[in-house]
């Protein structure tokens, strides 16, 4: 049995378990524990290593052939870290709360785990689909919001990420059928990833297949202008759900891109047409999201807004399609989902001592809760890009490399399209200081005050601002797993 199979198992049993009566806190939080020292102990063993390690495959059909296969890449194993790092603190966050909120969180993380570490075309997906289902429920039924309100909020979020599910179907089996070669279909990943390298595709052939898995995982990431989903489900649901979804759930579909899309239809992304979409809906992400973030009136709003233009830049490491930009992309999904994890969780915490989170009612808390507002620095500063934290890294890996093959000459759409996106590093500045200022200087208008949380109530927090700023100094630990991956 691989290690692997244990990580994606020990949440979804946990769940189980206590849905069954065992003691929630103990339960979730032994299994987290116990997840994230298997996923650092595995990376440690990657290292220095290159392909998947820990494969185990265990046969369920002949004709197509359907496997339940685990294996893990540099890649992977950084998307598994990010997953239990923040679903330790997700779980970590529950505190006087039914049962169902650590059951969904397992299951949400779990979820995401299966997807990142299976190597089967059918699991990947039905993973991802396993975790949006506590989601939907916990916006509907838990989320910050009158009942009509989140209701109404929990169904646009099914119907767009339920399209996006279908679009992404559609693509993948496309997918399937033009590479499992011969008349037997194939979900394995390893032999479809073959089959296209012996026999690839000429790029007219797979701009088509790779723009409807574009749109498909593109919607689950919130690409503009599908994207509309995202801020509203974001700032209504709970707490752990918001981390888990935003955080963890969010990177699924950069992952099937990096997973699946490129190494299967490697010029896709290239071919004119497609590149200059792709270029235009990221360019939306940035510059759009961005002004409609500066505009934000509300912390959980322009935290949600953030976090749907963040992924611009993450779109345009696909559409450089080089090696240091897809480094960097992955470098700045790890960096993006801890990040606002941390922003998602310390806003759930000031929502709860609080009851708002409109600027015009808060100011000053800074005064009575020092340590909060240090570690609230730590999130907002990496969002914006700020040097030493592991978002800063990233960005400008996935600048460096949308440049890097630029020759004497014009300008093509790629580089404009870098440089307009530049803009968007300005207006993360402005709206993230615009908020920490707004929150924790001057003085509130309505006298609202909060104070710092004991340390094992940080102590989450902690751990994931240390992670910014160990990843942040030191990179190299996250891209040396990476040598040969992309």
């Amino acid at each position: 049995m691989s290690v692997l199979e244990i990580v994606i198992a020990l949440p979804l049993l946990a769940a189980l378990a206590v849905w069954l009566g065992a003691p929630a806190r103990a339960a979730s939080l032994g299994a987290t524990f116990i997840n994230l020292a298997l996923v650092i102990g595995a990376m440690v063993r990657y290292a220095g290593k290159s392909g998947l390690a820990f494969t185990h495959s265990r046969p369920i059909l002949d004709n197509p052939a359907l496997s339940f296969a685990v294996g893990a890449d540099g890649v992977s194993l950084i998307l598994a870290l990010l997953t239990t790092l923040v679903m330790l603190a997700a779980v970590w966050q529950i505190e006087d709360r039914p049962n169902i909120f650590y059951i969904a969180s397992l299951l949400i993380g779990g979820g995401a785990l299966g997807a990142f570490l299976t190597t089967d075309v059918f699991f990947i997906y039905a993973f991802h689909e396993l975790a949006l289902i506590p989601t939907f429920l916990m916006i509907a039924l838990h989320g910050r919001a009158e009942p009509a309100q989140r209701k109404a909020v929990a169904w646009k979020t099914t119907i767009y990420l339920g399209a996006g599910s279908l679009v992404l179907l559609a693509g993948l089996v496309w997918a399937v059928l033009e590479f499992s070669g011969g008349s037997k279909l194939t979900f394995d990943l390893t032999a479809l990833r073959a089959q296209a390298a012996a026999t690839p595709l000429t790029p007219e052939k797979q701009a088509p297949i790779f723009f409807v898995l574009l749109l498909g995982f593109g919607t689950l990431v919130s690409l503009f202008p599908f994207h509309s989903w995202a801020a509203p489900a974001y700032a209504t649901a709970p707490t752990p759900v918001a981390m888990l979804h935003s955080g963890v759930l969010k990177k699924f579909g950069l992952y099937g891109l990096l997973r699946i899309a490129v190494p299967l239809l490697p010029q896709g992304a290239q071919v004119p047409w497609v590149q200059n979409a792709l270029l235009l809906m990221l360019l939306g992400n940035i510059l759009v999201m961005g002004l409609v973030t500066i505009y934000a009136s509300r912390l959980d709003d322009t935290l949600a807004n953030s976090s749907v233009m963040h992924m611009g830049y993450i779109f345009l490491a696909f559409a450089a399609g080089t090696e240091i930009a897809l480094k960097g992309a992955v470098l700045l999904m790890f960096a993006h989902g801890v990040s606002i994890a941390l922003l998602f969780a310390l806003c759930g915490r000031m929502r709860n001592q609080l009851g708002t989170l409109e600027y015009s009612k808060l100011g000053g808390l800074a005064t009575h809760a020092p340590a909060f507002t240090v570690l609230f620095a730590f999130g907002a500063f990496a969002s914006i890009g700020l040097p030493g934290l592991t978002n800063f890294a990233g960005e400008l890996m996935i600048f460096a490399g949308s440049f890097a093959n630029f020759k004497a000459g014009p300008l093509t759409n790629l580089h404009w399209t870098v440089i307009l996106a530049l803009w968007g590093v300005v207006m993360s500045a402005v709206y993230m200081l615009r908020a920490y200022r707004s929150v924790f200087h001057g003085s509130a208008t309505t006298g609202l005050f909060m104070i710092d949380p004991a340390f094992s109530q940080r102590a989450p927090f902690i751990l994931l601002a240390a992670t910014l700023l160990v990843t942040g100094c030191c990179p190299w630990l996250l891209l040396n797993l990476m040598k040969s991956a992309l």
